[in-house]
């Protein structure tokens, strides 16, 4: 068809000044057309020629049947070149298209990457696994990912010290050094971090006595643009040690880590409901009385999930055994989607035997995708996630890593703070009037809030950088962060979920940040696109972080801005200044 219609086409555009007189006479009802209309004639022939072409293009490549639910993005739906890499996050909230993606295989070759980089004033954001919901990694002009230089160089079993490669996986590293009686002192959620990024953001894991995890680097090489691979430790030029340990991968690609372990341990974790009175009379008690200890609130609930963890020694008699098994835990829940189904499809899909086998947090997914912005359906969800726990009470013992890890559900957007909430000796309980606060935005402005809303707490970090740094070494801080998942591909509804999203955490900004000294986790934050909201960001990070240092060690090891992206410069933009000194 489209060869026909192109040929068509070439005979109209070959054919005669008479025919094309023809045509224009018959889109006319006027005489003839006197001599000094030729040019009329001659672009009314163009204009058929469009039109045709346009039609052609049309019938012949018809565009996908969920097209008008996409963005209209020019060649979306062409298909991509074979050198082109796509590469988004975990969430698939933020994606980029490059053809440079280098994955060196030693020091050496990524010490040379750079390096040429540098010669050609090229763009090469280091990748870690991609997991930070910002993409603060991306970079469409290119990007280096150490998933090769994987290995574990040393461990110490007497100092309690392994030196890894930075591309090692959290997971990977935990299972080597289990043969040797250690493990990490703390962990995030997840175990699928490379450790050069997990460190490099700032993450953390729970524990008022526990610091994030970048205080667990006691040295590091770090590969830089200009000044080529550089050893820093707490005795070499500590100042640009503590500043390249949370440095958000802007100083240079670190490339090995020496970690401060500790022996290898069992935790008990204890899991019980409580409400937020209670929550009151103990918490002081709790966050002084637990080595890991984290709450999740429930939305529109008076429910709070406790969780403490702590070595065997600290219990006495607990009980392993439920009083309900997995099955009677979850089949409310169950029964929830079943209904659910009959009420949003059709009573055929709500008998799927397959319901049975999902997991709570699958369940969750998709009940929320059936209707994830209806406050009233999603205060259903969370008043059965609040049974669900109720019923999954009690005790279980395992290895620290394994006790450590949660269950974050699917794809989501999540916006997490971290506020200070004074010592261990004196809790000030900021955090929880903060939540507090946070609840009853929620139910006063409608906010289609799924539970949880997870709360945690660490020590302070000695890097400036780090949003929980403090010079005081008995500080704590809290770390609060909102949610709202993403359990559909449409991408119609994912973009409603996305723009509600994004008014939750604009809310929660206006009325709650600036009250507690509150700031965003740096894999978490996300750049304004108004002007003047992002010149307001840039100087509240001002204010809480030491940005001209920042830049400053940033120019010297990076002065053509090999390791920045977009979202780097809009956070920390460099004045001709400072660019020159």
């Amino acid at each position: 068809m489209r060869r026909l219609l192109l040929a068509g086409l070439l005979r109209c555009a070959s054919s005669s000044p008479s025919s094309h007189l023809h045509l224009v006479r018959a889109l006319s009802a006027s005489s003839p057309l006197p001599a000094s209309d030729a040019d009329l004639r001659k672009y009314a022939g163009y204009a058929l020629l469009l039109l045709g072409c346009g039609a052609a293009t049309y019938y012949s490549f018809p565009l996908p049947p969920d097209a008008l639910h996409k963005k209209a993005v020019p060649f979306k739906y062409a298909p991509l070149p074979d050198d082109l890499h796509a590469v988004s996050n975990w969430s698939a909230t933020h994606e980029v298209h490059t053809r440079v993606l280098l994955q060196p295989d030693s020091l050496p070759a990524l010490h040379h990457a750079l390096a040429t980089a540098h010669t050609e004033r090229r763009k090469l954001r280091p990748l870690g696994s991609g997991l930070s919901p910002n993409g603060l990694a991306l970079s469409r002009a290119g990007m280096v990912n150490l998933a090769l230089m994987d290995k574990v160089l040393d461990v110490d079993a007497k100092k309690k010290t392994v030196t890894v490669q930075a591309g090692i996986r959290v997971a990977e590293l935990v299972d080597v050094i289990r043969e040797h009686g250690l493990t990490l002192q703390n962990f995030a959620s997840i175990r699928e971090q490379q450790v050069g990024g997990i460190i490099q953001v700032g993450a953390h894991g729970t524990g008022a006595r526990l610091p994030p995890i970048d205080e667990q680097v006691i040295s590091m090489k770090l590969v830089t643009p200009a000044k080529g691979t550089i050893e820093l430790s707490r005795e070499k030029d500590p100042d640009l040690f503590y500043l390249a340990r949370c440095g958000l991968g802007g100083l240079g690609v670190v490339a090995e880590v020496t970690l401060q372990c500790v022996e290898r341990h069992q935790l008990i974790e204890h899991t019980f409901v409580s409400n937020a009175d209670e929550v009151k009379k103990n918490h002081k008690k709790w966050l002084s009385e637990n080595k890991h200890i984290k709450y999740l609130w429930i939305p529109y609930t008076d429910t709070v999930i406790v969780v403490q963890c702590n070595p065997p020694s600290r219990w006495r008699n607990p009980k392993f055994t439920s009083k309900y098994g997995k099955d009677e835990a979850i089949q409310h829940v169950r029964d929830l989607y079943r209904e659910s189904l009959k009420k949003y499809r059709t009573k055929a899909e709500s008998n799927d035997p397959e319901v049975d086998q999902l997991s709570f947090t699958e369940l969750r997914d998709r009940l929320l995708a059936l209707d994830p912005l209806d406050k009233d359906h999603v205060i259903r969800i969370n008043k059965a996630e609040a049974e669900y726990w109720k019923k999954s009470e009690g005790y279980r013992m395992g290895w620290s890593d394994e006790i450590l890890g949660f269950d974050c559900g699917g794809q989501q957007w999540v916006s997490e703070t971290c506020f200070p909430a004074g010592t261990l000796a004196k809790p000030n309980m900021k955090d929880l009037d903060y939540i507090e606060e946070l609840l009853q935005l929620i139910e006063k402005e409608d906010i289609p809030a799924p539970a949880p809303i997870e709360q945690r707490w660490t020590a302070c970090s000695r890097s400036p950088m780090s949003p929980a740094s403090s010079s005081q070494e008995d500080d704590i801080f809290s770390w609060v962060g909102i949610i709202m998942y993403l359990p559909t591909s449409d991408a119609r509804q994912r973009k409603e979920i996305t723009e509600e999203f994004f008014n939750y955490r604009s809310k929660t900004q206006t009325n709650l940040w600036d009250g507690y000294s509150a700031y965003e986790h740096w894999a978490k934050i996300e750049v304004p696109k108004d002007k003047d909201e992002l010149a307001e960001l840039q100087a509240r990070l001002r204010k809480r972080f030491p940005v001209d240092a920042y830049n400053k060690a940033r120019m010297e090891l990076d002065p053509n801005k090999v390791l920045s992206n977009a979202k780097l410069e809009k956070l920390f933009p460099v004045t001709e200044v400072q660019h020159a000194k």
